[in-house]
């Protein structure tokens, strides 16, 4: 990103950045899915279609769907959703940083 002394990146710059943030921000997206997947589908013995919606629930921030039939998922359920906190305020960083930037630079170019 260019430092304040530098001139106002271009639209089109501007759209790439914010489609790279985009793009790494959807694979921190698809890779805590996975994680999340897979963990529940083999810690608590759920289906695979369980395992994911509980995944994207628990990411979401929406809540757990399903109750923890073993110690084992309880566990990983637990630590999925501390990590999915962090994680969902990384990727909110993730995407409005550009946008932050921008109107940052904005503000403090020199007239």
């Amino acid at each position: 990103m260019e430092h304040k002394t530098q001139p106002l990146a271009s639209w089109p710059e501007f759209l790439r950045r914010l489609g790279e943030h985009g793009f790494f921000a959807l694979l921190v997206v698809i890779g805590s899915l996975a994680l999340g997947t897979i963990g529940y589908r083999y810690a608590a013995s759920l289906s695979w279609l369980d395992s994911f919606y509980m995944a994207c629930m628990i990411l979401t921030g929406m809540g757990p769907v399903v109750d923890m039939p073993t110690n084992a998922g309880k566990l990983f359920s637990a630590f999925y959703a501390l990590y999915s906190g962090i994680a969902f305020l990384g990727i909110a960083a993730i995407l409005f940083a550009p946008i932050l930037h921008r109107i940052l630079h904005v503000l403090h170019l020199e007239n």
